[in-house]
Formats: structure tokens, C-alpha cells, sequence
């Protein structure tokens, strides 16, 4: 048996996976740690309905912003070495945000996790697309993708049970020390997949060439039907999950009347659905392929079928019992996590040297839902009254359905004219 077989080599494709998903799940918490400390935030501080809103979406000001920059940062500085920059970065802002007290600052500290997580996605993409053929793509994109809902799926009661100990301060300077942590141990472990040892025999992952940018290759990224087709689509997505990332506690604690401990549990519920979701989907949609079914049913399928299912969030408006209450939110996010293979959809429809670039307009787009839904909701439900917000999510995963049904069409990668690309670049 060769070297590479060895357990105790980092550079194995479980290993990679392992270091995306952990960092997916401390990117997220970041994400949305504020969620579970808005309650007390906006008793302590006095701070509205309207302005936690506006604090909510903070984030994804510089995050929306930053895409297509990221996407570009991506494809030139190293993973090794980025990843463990931002990762460092954002946890700096986590912290600082738990030592201060005025909104302006607040908002500062928001932005600036949203500015130095922007590049984290594409960096996954990318790092996924060098790593795994495409037949196995789903599937990884899935197992990473997961760490957003399984870990926050666990991480939601913890998070509870540490504000509960700490107060809401404590929880951000805790989730920002987690952060540094996880930047050193990326950095002495991550490598490129040209810089592992291969087995005898195993032919070297091809890596993607990478377009400069230029104003041909962004019109090409900004006027594709299909690729719009994506980007709609990932924003009705993002409008869900933004609802989950933001004012689900909120709406099980003030809107419901839970307590907090309780509220922490049941919103566990839901991110648990959602990651059973999005595994099925990668393994199944991988396994249809191999099986010989076209990208149109074994990439199309799944996401259809999960945005049809998001839809039935309406139906919480109609419950009264916490099961039922539970059991909708719980399908709209197990459909949201059938869904969230839609990255794959990167790979598959960008042209081959411009999969940064793309990756970094449909994060963008994908991104915009966290800058205006959460703001949405916050202004739909300033009397205390969720049921217009989650029409307003309903509507959304019904758009995104409507997106892929009729814009995306044929699953095939987006061929430039060579005459109009070399003029592009005289």
C-alpha cells in the first residue's frame, strides 16, 4: 500500500471536506450569532424592530458588495493562505462587536464579518471544483453545504445555553476565540491538490484556467439567460435560509412566546430537517448521474423539488400547536436544504475559464436577499405580526421555481465566441 493510503495524511479528500464543512459551520455562526442575541441586544441597547432589521442585514452590505471582488481575489492568492486571513479577520469583527454598545458601531462590526466572508464560498467552490470530478461535485457541495444547517442545527441550543451564561457580549467574544483557533489549524493542514503526493497511476486534478477580468467576460456573467435562471434563484433561496439566519428565533420567542432554552431547541428542529435535505439531494442527484440520467433531472430535480416544498411555509401561519408550528417551518427548510446543491450549477454552466468570476455574481445576487429580506421583514412585522413575513417568504421560494422551470432550460456549459473574446482582450 502506498503512502497516500495512510490514515494519518491530511491531504485526502475526506480531510479537505472536513476542513470546508468545519469552517462553513463557524462561517455561519458568525453569520448568525446575532440572531440568537437579538432578544437581549435590543432590550439592552433599546433597539427597535426596525433597527434590528437594519442590523441584520448589515452583513451582507460589504458581503453582496465584495462577490464579485472575492470571486476575482480567489482565483489569484493561494486557499492556503486566504482562507486563513479572512477567517482571522471576521473573528476579529465577532469580537469587537461584543465590546461595544452604539448601532453605528454595531453596523461597523456587521459589515466588516460581511467584507471578509465574502470570498469564503467561491474559495469553496473553487477548492471543490480542483479537487472532485464532476461526478462526485453534488456531493461534496452537499456535505459542505450541510455544515450551515447540522451545525447550526447543534450549534443553536449551545449558542442559547452560552448567552445564557455570558450574556449576549460573551457570546460573540466565545464564537470569535473558536474563529482563531480554526485559522491555524486550516493553515497547517490545507494544501492544494498540486502540492499532495498522488498514487501510482492517479492522473492530477485538472485545474480550471482563470479569466482576467474584462467588460466582455462580466457581460457575459450579467447577460446569460440560464446564468440568471441561477442567480434568481439563489436569491429566493438565500431569502429563505436569510429568514432562518435571522429572525426565526426572534419569531419563536416573541412572536410564539417561547422561552429562550426552548427557543434554541425548536429552532434546532428545522436546521436538522435541512441538512437531511441538502445530503440527500448531493448523494442522489451524484447517483442519478452515474446512473446515466441527464443534468436537466439529476441537477434540476432537486432544487425544483426543494423550492415547491419551501413554499409551504404559509402553512405556520395557519398552525396553532407547537408540533404543527414545528412540522412547516421544519418542510420549508428541509426543502431549502434539497435546494442548496444549486453551486453545482456554478461548475456546470460557467464558461471554463470564468467559474471564479460567475461563482462571484451569483453569490452576489444570492447575497442582495440578506441586504433587503431581512429589512422586509423587520418593517412587515414592526406590530408584532409575522404572517405578512412569511408570505413575503412563500412568494420568494415560488419565484425561484418559476426561475429554474423557465429560464435556466438546457444544463450545458456556456460556450464565448472566440472572435468577440480575443477583441475583448486587444
Amino acid at each position: 500500500m502506498s503512502a497516500p493510503e495512510q490514515p494519518h495524511k491530511p491531504r485526502k479528500k475526506g480531510t479537505i471536506l472536513a476542513l470546508i464543512f468545519i469552517s462553513v459551520v463557524i462561517n455561519y455562526m458568525d453569520r448568525t450569532n446575532i440572531s440568537v442575541a437579538a432578544s437581549a441586544m435590543s432590550e439592552d441597547l433599546g433597539l427597535s424592530t426596525v433597527q434590528m432589521g437594519i442590523l441584520f442585514s448589515a452583513f451582507a452590505w460589504t458581503y453582496s458588495v465584495m462577490q464579485i471582488p472575492g470571486g476575482m481575489v480567489v482565483d489569484l492568492v493561494k486557499t492556503r493562505i486566504l482562507y486563513p486571513f479572512i477567517l482571522v479577520a471576521w473573528s476579529m469583527a465577532t469580537l469587537i462587536q461584543g465590546l461595544v454598545s452604539s448601532m453605528a458601531a454595531l453596523v461597523g462590526c456587521r459589515m466588516a464579518i460581511g467584507f471578509f466572508e465574502a470570498p469564503s464560498y467561491p474559495a469553496n467552490n473553487k477548492i471543490v471544483t480542483r479537487w472532485f470530478p464532476v461526478e462526485q461535485r453534488a456531493s461534496a457541495i452537499a456535505i459542505y453545504t450541510s455544515g450551515q444547517f447540522i451545525g447550526l442545527a447543534f450549534l443553536m441550543p449551545v449558542l442559547a445555553f452560552i448567552q445564557d451564561l455570558f450574556g449576549w457580549r460573551g457570546l460573540f467574544i466565545v464564537s470569535a476565540l473558536i474563529g482563531f483557533v480554526w485559522a491555524a489549524v486550516w493553515f497547517f493542514v490545507y494544501r492544494d491538490p498540486d502540492e499532495k503526493p498522488r498514487e501510482a497511476g492517479e492522473k492530477p486534478p485538472v485545474a480550471e484556467p482563470q479569466a482576467g477580468l474584462s467588460w466582455y467576460n462580466l457581460k457575459v456573467a450579467f447577460s446569460n439567460r440560464k446564468l440568471w435562471g441561477v442567480y434568481i434563484g439563489q436569491f429566493c433561496l438565500g431569502g429563505t435560509l436569510i429568514f432562518f439566519l435571522t429572525w426565526f428565533p426572534t419569531y419563536l420567542k416573541e412572536y410564539r412566546g417561547y422561552d429562550t432554552l426552548n427557543t434554541g431547541f425548536l429552532a434546532s428542529v428545522p436546521f436538522l430537517a435541512a441538512f437531511c435535505g441538502v445530503l440527500l439531494s448531493g448523494f442522489f442527484s451524484d447517483l442519478m448521474v452515474r446512473k446515466g440520467f441527464s443534468n436537466e433531472v439529476a441537477r434540476k430535480a432537486p432544487i425544483i423539488v426543494g423550492l415547491l416544498l419551501s413554499s409551504s411555509v404559509m402553512g405556520a401561519n395557519y398552525a396553532t400547536s407547537t408540533f404543527w408550528v414545528t412540522f412547516f417551518l421544519s418542510l420549508t427548510f428541509f426543502g431549502n436544504g434539497l435546494a442548496s446543491i444549486n453551486w453545482v450549477f456554478v461548475s456546470l454552466l460557467a464558461p471554463k475559464n470564468m467559474v471564479g468570476l460567475v461563482g462571484g455574481c451569483f453569490n452576489f445576487i444570492g447575497a442582495l436577499s440578506a441586504v433587503t429580506v431581512p429589512v422586509a421583514i423587520g418593517f412587515l412585522a414592526r406590530e408584532g405580526d409575522f404572517r405578512p413575513a412569511l408570505f413575503l417568504v412563500t412568494g420568494l421560494a415560488v419565484v425561484g421555481l418559476l426561475s429554474y422551470l423557465f429560464l435556466v432550460g438546457k444544463v450545458e456549459r456556456i460556450r464565448l465566441q472566440p472572435k468577440l473574446s480575443e477583441e475583448s482582450t486587444s
